[in-house]
């Protein structure tokens, strides 16, 4: 998420600044009625790498991967009630919110409030901050969701990664290892299984999995946005392969600045920063628009705390992106 404190003060000044594998189908189709904008002479890539390995081939390699692992007790899957044609109010939570003074040493969790009463959903946080760690206090948080049986899904920030961990996992995963971007692609995707098995162990189902592409200070981005958007590419597509849809949380800017004018039509979910309510609602419009994909939740942040809320259409169908408890 834009962290707390002056990382939310930065993000807020970039977000004015702003516009104010299983992806399943129809997921890509932004909705709404925009009017036709102009034909771009250099239409967005949606992909910078290629995968050499046999998707089929992939997919049971992950699952192979995953099955190692005993996993805690999942939730039964359960029909989500109906809800009204409106905005559904609902809030995310990860490591800030965990008790003070855990995790790695560039993250020490805050004990930050935790969502409010009338948040309907809460999107969990995988990660203690970047890749290859875990939130520090997932399985409470988890365990508090199932108690008080709320809808569910999953959100993990995605980081570059160079040196040690390139050595290590650049050669695993469905991409030729031996290239600078593949190695990268293969590093992203290992983050996604190592997020997978954090979810499992913890108990956590969810149908989908947000990739949440930011700034992550101390463990910086390339100056590269091909680079970095290998190891983006390489992320979604290990979540696809473990079984799980996939979408991005972001903004416009963060993520031009990031990865560039990568267009991979997953589902989106749209920061608006330390606004309003009814700007996380605006960024649904076509103008709000991250990488071509279809607008599911606005978030804001008010009261010390991540607010979300889902844009229209959304409530007809919790189901499909939420687990419930």
């Amino acid at each position: 998420m834009l962290r707390r404190t002056a990382l939310l003060l930065v993000a807020a000044v970039l977000l004015a600044a702003c516009s104010s594998a299983d992806p399943g189908a129809g997921d890509g189709a932004p909705t709404g009625s925009a009017s036709p904008a102009e034909p771009s002479a250099t239409p967005r890539p949606t992909s910078v790498v290629t995968p050499t390995q046999d998707p089929q081939a992939a997919r049971l390699a992950a699952l192979a991967a995953l099955a190692e692992q005993a996993a805690a007790t999942l939730p039964t899957s359960r029909p989500v009630e109906p809800r009204g044609a409106g905005p559904v109010l609902g809030a995310d939570i990860g490591w800030p919110q965990c008790p003070k003074g855990l995790g790695i040493p560039e993250r020490r969790t805050l004990g930050s409030p935790l969502p409010l009463p009338e948040a309907e959903y809460v999107v969990v946080g995988l990660t203690n901050g970047p890749g290859f760690t875990v939130n520090p206090c997932l399985a409470d948080q988890v365990a508090r969701v199932r108690e008080l049986h709320l809808l569910a899904a999953a959100y993990a920030v995605v980081s570059y990664s160079a040196g040690d961990a390139v050595a290590e996992h650049g050669h695993a995963g469905p991409y030729d290892g031996d290239t600078e971007l593949g190695a990268l692609a293969n590093t992203g995707y290992q983050q996604s299984l190592a997020n997978v098995r954090a979810m499992r162990s913890a108990g956590l189902a969810s149908p989908i999995v947000w990739v949440d592409v930011e700034p992550v200070p101390d463990f910086d981005w390339s100056n590269d946005p091909v680079a970095n958007a290998a190891v983006v590419e390489g992320a979604t597509r290990g979540y696809a392969d473990a079984g799980y849809r996939v979408g991005v949380y972001s903004t416009p800017y963060l993520w031009s600045e990031i990865v560039g004018d990568l267009a991979l039509g997953l589902p989106e979910w749209r920061a608006a920063g330390q606004t309003s309510r009814a700007e996380a609602l605006a960024r649904c419009g076509a103008d709000g628009s991250i990488q071509g994909g279809r607008p599911v939740l606005g978030q804001w942040v008010a009261q010390q705390r991540d607010q979300n809320v889902t844009c229209p259409g959304i409530s007809a169908d919790l189901g499909r992106w939420f687990q419930q408890y």
